[in-house]
């Protein structure tokens, strides 16, 4: 064979994606089994709290952004947009808007720009200029195939091998594995920095100091500090003065920040979302940042649509130009999630407004209502902690395993909470995510969890299966 596992890139052999798992994997043989019933379990389905993937597990699409979708997806649709309004299957808002994208040249089926349809960069900028007070060159934003792809462009810059030893990322602990992963790819140093568990998965600025000296001592070059916010798999909403604090060190050290804000709708706080690019303007600091958001995630759920923007602020331009090359080599991301973006930074005003307001305010009240059935769950249980949930779609109880269990899972060669998640699987249906997967501080285990199943009483039968499943696991492995 001219390629194997042994003689092709071993960087990709390293790479790590606990997300899609062992666990999955499990979970999908089960879910076949159900299907053909071949075996017996104490449960008749599954029920996936392993991934932000909200369409998969209820979740309904917007109404608006589907019908904008179906009209220039289908264009012989939009030439008969007024009998569709009469006959009450489109809003006259939807075909409007579909119209006036089209006269802008939204071509599904063409390539664009490399950094996207230049029209929806500018409703990019509108949103950021209203949300944050500033306005973005929209040559600065790209439209990229979900906010991963903009992470990887910013990690594949930063790769610079030939500066002599490890380039350093700073990623928070417990991390969401695209983090690790794409930095074994660029043969990196994830120089991770411990999240404060008692203060809500809080920043400290004693965390930044001690992982950076301890990087820098090492021989590390620390070039980039990673920030997600509201967290993965944490569910933290971070205040203002932490993003300050985190601001001013990136300063300091001479650090690209990289702000994954794909949560940004999703906040529990009483404090509202911040953006990073906002802190960063308003202290006036000429800290390079790179702003994600996605919308896989928020009220809108389109993962499979896979649409986003990286915003690039303070770079050199001769940087811009290469990010503009790398960009343009898989010459332009999907049109149908560039257009959604549009969709997303802009809602409707007119006739489609009530309806998109009351799906939006249904889908973030259900999000709501679920995080509080778990938190309530959760920290019922005995040894079972979890700070309150501000914001995202995931929780990551920490669990105090009993010797017993850690032996057990010695036995079987795998991390202790990974055996617990295994049990829950196999027990209740439960597929959840164990923390090793994410990394957490050492002798400590957690899983991560998502709230998004629908109907919530799916999610609370789940939930009192698994309630019943951790009392019995605890007793069994004491």
């Amino acid at each position: 064979m001219a390629l194997t596992v042994d003689t092709m890139n071993q960087q990709v052999v390293k790479a790590e994606y606990a997300v899609r798992g062992r666990l999955p994997m499990r979970a999908a043989e089960i879910r076949a089994e159900l299907a053909k019933g071949s075996a017996s379990y104490p449960f008749d389905e599954l029920v996936f709290c392993n991934i932000g993937n909200p369409q998969s597990v209820g979740m309904v699409p917007l109404t608006f952004n589907r019908e904008v979708l179906a009209l220039l997806m289908a264009p012989h649709l939009l030439e008969k947009g007024e009998a569709m309004v009469s006959a009450g299957l489109m809003s006259a808002e939807a075909v409007a808007r579909a119209r006036e994208y089209q006269s802008k040249g939204a071509n599904v089926g063409a390539y664009t720009d490399s950094i996207g349809f230049s029209f929806v960069r500018d409703e990019v900028c509108d949103m950021l200029e209203a949300r944050d007070g500033h306005r973005v060159n929209p040559l600065h934003i790209f439209l990229t195939n979900g906010a991963s792809e903009g992470v990887r462009l910013m990690m594949t810059a930063l790769g610079a091998s030939h500066l002599g030893g490890k380039v350093g990322v700073m990623t928070p602990i417990p991390q969401y594995p695209l983090y690790s992963a794409l930095t074994t790819l660029i043969d990196g140093e994830l120089v991770g920095y411990y999240l404060d568990e008692a203060e809500g998965w809080a920043i400290s600025e004693e965390a930044l100091r001690q992982s950076h000296a301890k990087a820098t001592a090492e021989g590390v070059q620390v070039r980039a500090l990673v920030v997600i916010n509201p967290g993965n798999p944490s569910g933290a909403n971070l205040d203002a003065a932490t993003l300050e604090m985190v601001a001013k060190f990136a300063h300091e050290k001479g650090l690209v920040l990289m702000a994954d804000e794909v949560y940004q709708e999703n906040v529990f706080t009483d404090h509202p979302f911040v953006s990073l690019s906002r802190v960063v303007r308003e202290l006036g600091l000429p800290v390079e940042i790179a702003s994600m958001h996605s919308l896989s995630k928020g009220f809108l759920g389109e993962c499979g649509v896979r649409g986003g923007y990286a915003v690039f602020e303070n770079f050199d331009e001769g940087v811009l130009a290469q990010f503009v090359k790398m960009k343009s080599i898989e010459l332009c991301s999907n049109t149908v999630g560039q257009l959604s973006v549009g969709l997303m930074v802009r809602p409707p005003t007119a006739d489609a407004k009530p309806l998109y307001d009351q799906e939006v305010a249904d889908v973030l009240a259900g999000l709501r209502e679920r995080a509080d059935i778990l938190t309530k769950t959760m920290n019922s249980l005995d040894g079972i902690s979890m700070p309150p949930i501000g914001g995202a779609m995931y929780a990551f109880p920490q669990v105090t395993l009993p010797p017993g269990a850690q032996k057990a899972a010695d036995a079987q060669g795998v991390p202790a909470d990974e055996f617990y998640c295994m049990q829950a699987l196999e027990n209740t249906g439960l597929v959840v995510v164990p923390g090793s997967g994410f990394q957490q501080q050492p002798g400590t285990f957690h899983f991560r969890t998502t709230f998004l199943p629908q109907p919530t009483a799916k999610m609370e039968k789940a939930l009192g299966a698994f309630a019943s499943f951790h009392n019995d696991f605890m007793a069994k492995h004491a």
